[in-house]
Formats: structure tokens, sequence, C-alpha cells
């Protein structure tokens, strides 16, 4: 079992940058897929960006050329650079990591992003 601890949320101008942690305890973390998802209040949770275990990494279309994933297994630690900032990227994130298809899901609690002037 793995538990994750998100980071780094906050208020920020449109065209700012955050970037957001996933602090993970537990075994294996080299080996678990860690995806990035958002969620607005009344909406369905989206994903955002997803890295693999051998760093293979993927974008929602509408955070590409803005977002950055990378991973620091050392560190146990997925991040998310977020740059140009914009008023639709405010909700809360979420980080998720995943072993294989046969085993559960595990969340954090969210930090929330807040993009306004």
């Amino acid at each position: 079992q793995v538990r994750l601890v998100e980071s780094g949320g906050g208020l920020v101008q449109p065209g700012g940058s955050l970037r957001l942690s996933c602090a993970a305890s537990g075994p294996l973390f080299s080996r678990y897929t860690i995806s990035w998802y958002r969620q607005a209040l009344g909406n369905q949770r989206e994903l955002v960006a997803v890295i693999t275990s051998g760093s293979t990494t993927d974008y929602a279309d509408s955070v590409k050329g803005r977002f950055t994933i990378s991973r620091d297994n050392a560190k146990n630690t997925v991040y998310l650079q977020m740059n140009s900032l914009k008023p639709e990227d405010t909700p809360v994130y979420y980080c998720k990591a995943k072993l294989s298809i046969t085993t559960p899901n595990y969340w954090g609690q969210g930090t929330q992003v807040t993009v306004s002037s």
C-alpha cells in the first residue's frame, strides 16, 4: 500500500506558475504509474498528466506545452510543473498511484490551485 500527500497548491495570477508535489510513502514507489487529476466542484475528475515507472509521460490536450510531469524516485516524489496558468486550471489537484491493472488505485487528499487576478 502507498500513501500519497499532495502539496504546492495556492493562489496565483493568470500567466503564473506553480509546482505541485506528490510525496509517497510505501514500498515499490518507482514501479508505480503516477497520475495527476483535477476536479472542479460539480465536475468529474479529469486526467491531467501521467508518468509511468519508465518515465513515459502523457498529457491532456488542455495542458500540453504548459505542464510538465516528472518523478524523483530517490525522493519518492512526483512533480507537476504548471506554467502559463489560466483561470480554468483552478480546481483541486489530486495524484493517483497505480501499480498494475489488477491493483487498487491510491489517491491523495488533494491540493487546491486558484488562478485568479
